[in-house]
């Protein structure tokens, strides 16, 4: 039989496709000929057909070991829907009942099924062991190598024993491991670990050049990301978030305006989780907000955007989860949201974790930051990560840095500076300690090492801390030193270091720009201040609320109040799922007043021509909205306010400010049972009658009007909360 003939007929046949990409067919052909090979490609490249196919064609049943029992329920389905048989892959892991388990036995005992997906988990299980030792194993496929190793982005302490258990299930098993993130001290880990140093290697380049790629310190990042959405309408897209509790926040958010988004993360029930991959492959969901657990082996070719709500844990796994863009060759935008906070987390994480864990931990953490942080090509400096050099000039403009003017210096003379110390002190120190030692700062380490006696030492102050960093990174960018990750991260000299302190050149250093402070203020409270209020269209708005005010035989502030008016002066909403989003305009207020003051607005805005903002104002977040579902089932209830309060954690103060923007938003609320245990009929009466005539529902007016003798804040309150839910909703 023509091997090659029968690869490619194979090809067309199982999977439609009229020829290999990149490295395909040679490594197929590397594992049908039974050599142990190891798999570099980046995500998109087509990994999954370098052992399915040699699966399929090879006598027996091919195991893949898989981390995520989502990677092998998608993997599965597809290649049963490619082959017309349900029987032809099988998972074995913890999702599967007791009769289902016995089914996939059977099929495989009976030579039906080419590949079996397994996690760690259960391969390591003793019954099925026993079970594998009766089949005849093809070969073994370790997909996601890189959790072999502790400095690989998610390790696993379960692969380490997969060589064990390989050898326990037969002689001279072929291995074919694969990953998409591997950085050298990885790919060294994973080889030495499986026991395949005769492994024939395949690396592809890690360049993904239809990537865009772009950091923006975390300012409203709610706000951003809305933004950019609504600004990419149509386009499916993940969002990354460091926990699930952020991830449930941010998907309520996005659904709160009007965007189509699930979330994802290992708290879900595993059906809604398959359930959630389903719809966003379906294209059910436009958007999918997610913890790390998500993307891993997912074939969507078409997802347009990648955002990384908080820092990143590694570089490895920005590179993994930004990979999951744009796999067709389009467009795929990859923004992360930086900040010294989340930074600060990553970090305090580490601190209850041992010694060894903590410093590996802590120079991952760094890689992120100096990568963040610097002014040069985002491109080049992930491909130095993953050991492949990269000129800018080929970044085409694809990253924000290479996009925006650049300032540089000549760094000549800093860069011998900084290799000379480097060099006479025996290459014993990490970048940090260099820096500090530059900029004149005392620490232990510089204290211990007497470096302060150094002419280097403060030679740097005067220049800032930017313009030594940019030096020192771009120096290990630049191959001039390299970083010794098995040693601390410790900077030893290259050859071209060496060559430099003899005979040192001008060279031009990018200088990196400070990344802005993060805002303190919460990201629900995202009303834009800046905002031009637009004076003619309010002065419109608000006879148009005394009009209707008098119809109805209210005071205007009734119909919306004052604040409610200034942001529709400043955002222009034009159908009622805008006016929904105003501050102070709930689904009861659009209702029953909305449609009037829309079709001002709608005309207002046509006849003068006006360019609407995008980014409206953002729903409340969902721990506040679930707060104010809570209060209102607690009322009906005819629960105290005071105990509600207590519950909530909150003051009573601050109980009766909810209720009150539950109630000027458009909810009608029946206090009747608290307020008669506290205020008479007749005092009640009086203070309605007060603001059915007044001019405001200001509580200061209305305290000077009825007498503070006889009245107190909380009664007034009370009462305006009362008179707003029966007239206003």
């Amino acid at each position: 039989m023509d091997v090659k003939k029968s690869l490619f007929d194979n090809l067309q046949n199982f999977f439609g496709f009229d020829n290999f990409k990149g490295d395909q067919e040679p490594i197929i052909t590397n594992i049908l000929e039974g050599n142990n090979t190891f798999v570099i490609m980046p995500t998109g490249g087509g990994k999954s057909i370098c052992y399915q196919l040699p699966a399929l064609m090879s006598e027996g049943t091919a195991i893949v070991i898989s981390p995520l029992i989502a990677l092998m329920k998608n993997q599965v389905d597809q290649l049963r829907a490619f082959g017309g048989n349900d029987n032809i892959a099988h998972f074995l892991n913890s999702s599967l009942n007791k009769s289902e388990i016995t089914q996939v036995k059977a099929d495989l005992l009976s030579g039906q099924t080419k590949l079996l997906y397994v996690a760690p988990e259960s391969l390591a299980k003793q019954d099925n062991i026993e079970f594998l030792q009766s089949i005849k194993i093809s070969f073994v496929a370790v997909d996601e190598a890189h959790c072999i190793s502790e400095w690989g982005h998610d390790f696993r302490p379960e692969y380490r024993k997969i060589r064990q258990i390989i050898s326990v299930l037969g002689d001279n098993i072929p291995i074919i491991a694969l990953t998409a993130t591997a950085t050298p001290k990885v790919q060294q880990d994973i080889v030495k670990n499986l026991g395949m140093l005769d492994a024939t290697l395949y690396k592809s380049s890690f360049n993904r050049p239809n990537l865009f790629y772009e950091i923006r310190p975390k300012r409203e990042v709610l706000r951003e990301i809305i933004k950019y959405i609504k600004n990419n309408q149509g386009k499916s897209g993940i969002i990354y978030c460091l926990s699930r509790k952020k991830v449930e926040e941010v998907a309520e958010a996005l659904n709160l305006n009007g965007i189509s988004a699930l979330p994802y993360h290992a708290g879900l029930d595993p059906k809604v989780r398959a359930d959630t991959q389903d719809r966003f492959l379906m294209e059910d969901a436009e958007v999918i907000v997610a913890t790390i657990a998500f993307g891993m082996g997912i074939d969507k070719p078409d997802v347009r955007f990648v955002i990384h709500h908080d820092v990143p844990k590694s570089m490895e796994g920005y590179y993994q989860e930004t990979g999951r863009a744009g796999r067709d060759g389009g467009e795929g935008v990859c923004i992360a949201f930086y900040s010294q906070k989340d930074v600060d987390k990553l970090a305090k994480f580490m601190k209850d974790k041992p010694v060894s864990e903590r410093e590996i931990g802590t120079q991952i953490l760094k890689e992120v930051i100096d990568y963040a942080e610097s002014g040069v090509c985002r491109r080049k400096q992930i491909l130095h990560y993953f050991g492949e050099n990269f000129n800018e000039t080929g970044c085409n403009c694809m990253c924000d840095n290479c996009r925006r003017p650049k300032s540089t210096f000549e760094g000549k003379e800093k860069l011998a500076e900084v290799l000379g110390f480097i060099q006479k002190n025996g290459e014993k120190f990490d970048d940090a300690h260099i820096l500090n030692v530059f900029l004149g700062l005392e620490t232990a380490q510089t204290i211990a090492y007497e470096h302060g006696k150094t002419p280097q030492f403060g030679l740097g102050k005067a220049d800032g801390e930017l313009m030594w960093k940019s030096t020192v990174r771009q120096s290990v960018l630049n191959n001039y030193l390299y970083k010794d990750i098995d040693n601390y991260g410790l900077l030893k000299l290259t050859k071209q270091g060496r060559d430099f302190i003899k005979e040192p050149y001008s060279i031009k250093f990018i200088l990196s720009e400070p990344i802005d402070a993060e805002t303190e203020s919460e990201e629900e409270d995202t009303k834009q201040n800046s905002a031009v209020l637009d004076t003619q269209l309010l002065l419109l708005l608000k006879d148009l609320r005394k009009k209707i005010a008098k119809q109805k035989n209210l005071p205007p502030f009734v119909v919306f109040q004052d604040p409610s008016l200034e942001e529709m002066c400043t955002h222009y909403p034009i159908s009622m799922d805008e006016l929904k989003q105003i501050h102070g305009v709930g689904n009861g207020k659009a209702l029953k007043f909305g449609s009037a003051f829309l079709e001002v607005i709608k005309k207002y805005v046509d006849d003068n021509d006006i360019e609407r903002p995008v980014d409206l104002v953002i729903k409340t977040q969902a721990n506040k909205s679930q707060m104010k579902v809570s209060i209102i089932q607690n009322i009906d209830r005819q629960i105290a306010l005071e105990d509600i309060a207590k519950s909530k954690g909150i003051s009573y103060e601050d109980i009766l400010k909810e209720i009150e923007s539950i109630v000027n938003s458009g909810t009608k609320i029946n206090l009747k049972y608290f307020i008669d245990e506290v205020i008479d009929d007749d005092r009640q009466d009086e203070v309605f009658d007060y603001f059915r005539s007044a001019e405001s529902d200001s509580i200061d007016a209305a305290l000077s009007e009825l007498g503070e003798a006889d009245y107190t804040r909380e009664e007034i309150q009370l009462m305006r909360i009362k008179f707003m839910s029966e007239l206003g909703n």
